[in-house]
């Protein structure tokens, strides 16, 4: 088959491996931190201020939130989408940003079944 018979769309097999050896070498040369880890909420973020937040629930100003404890961290919130271990983590209330682990905010509440 000559090239000029190759019907207009059709994808050969050499032009097929190039793609995917091009296609390789761009994801090779991107950095794995770039694809894995989601940007962290900033404290002076506008969200982060409505809501309190702090990266340490030491932090919290006890007169400003009298109901807050310290014993509440974002990672016994029911919000929190990590896992127990994980330092940082993705939060219902922040969309795309990670808040800390040992953080707080004025939306916090205990895990289902957590005592």
């Amino acid at each position: 088959m000559l090239m000029n018979d190759i019907p207009q769309g059709l994808v050969t097999r050499r032009a097929f491996a190039g793609r995917a050896i091009a296609g390789g070498c761009i994801v090779a040369l991107v950095p794995a931190a770039a694809l894995a880890a989601a940007p962290r909420v900033e404290e002076s973020d506008e969200t982060a201020v409505s809501l309190g937040y702090k990266h340490d629930t030491k932090a919290v100003d006890g007169k400003k939130y009298p109901k807050h404890t310290a014993s509440q961290r974002c990672v016994n919130c029911a919000m929190w989408q990590g896992t127990a271990s994980d330092p940082w983590a993705g939060c219902a209330m922040f969309g795309r940003k990670q808040i800390a682990a040992e953080g707080w905010c004025m939306a916090w509440v205990a895990k289902p079944g957590a005592s």
